[in-house]
């Protein structure tokens, strides 16, 4: 019997229709649809990796894209498959939580580690705070300033949640590029400057952007008048 049925397998007959059937059916069948809830609980977790350090904004902005825009289970899977399911405390590079700079100027860029409270002072300087590659110390952070005769420039990846305030006299504080809807879900960075014949710029950094500086806010500046 056993005999009969690997020679009738082995003769070059095709297969069952149900077999068939079956394996057509395997092949064309599209993943799992993925519900809003899904989505919503994909850019939780991301959030608790971000604030762990296992994410910089930068990262976690660009997954929380991808998990708004995926439509199968699959594709929000891939956002998570190289972090592990808990977001658990792990041991983190130390905190930058004071940035000065007189008569000089100076660049935190990098990845490094942004404290839940930070401080920066700027006297006849100029600084560069670059936190597209910043591990942020908990869902909300906040960078107070100081400026003296000076220019603090803050660059921060699109999407991220930024609540700019403070008190200028004789000078000038605002915030370029395109503003996006943030998440719930996404942390909040609070920056407050206080400044005296000085000024401050916060620029939103489209996810495609690289170079300098100069580039960058080149980059800010016309992703703001395209969507003027």
């Amino acid at each position: 019997m056993e005999a009969s049925r690997e020679a009738a397998d082995d003769s070059g007959a095709s297969p069952s229709p149900l077999r068939y059937n079956l394996r057509a059916l395997s092949e064309q069948t599209p993943a799992l649809r993925a519900s809003d809830a899904e989505r919503d609980q994909t850019v939780a977790l991301l959030r608790r990796h971000a604030v762990s350090g296992r994410l910089t904004l930068e990262e976690f902005a660009h997954r929380m894209d991808l998990a708004f825009d995926a439509r199968t289970r699959p594709e929000l899977e891939a956002l998570t498959h190289d972090l592990p399911a808990e977001a658990r405390p792990r041991k983190r590079r130390r905190a930058k939580w004071l940035t000065g700079v007189v008569f000089g100027s100076i660049e935190r860029k990098g990845r490094w580690r942004l404290p839940r409270f930070a401080l920066l002072g700027v006297l006849f300087g100029d600084a560069d705070i670059d936190l597209r590659k910043a591990e942020i110390g908990g869902p909300v952070v906040t960078i107070t300033s100081f400026v003296v005769f000076g220019n603090a420039d803050f660059y921060v990846p699109a999407g991220v949640d930024v609540d700019l305030g403070g008190f200028t006299v004789f000078g000038h504080r605002g915030e370029h590029g395109e503003e996006v809807e943030p998440s719930p879900d996404a942390p909040l960075v609070r920056i407050r400057v206080f400044s005296l014949f000085g000024t401050s710029d916060v620029w939103r950094v489209p996810p495609d952007a690289r170079g300098t500086y100069r580039e960058l806010i080149k980059a800010a500046r016309a992703r703001k008048e395209l969507g003027a």
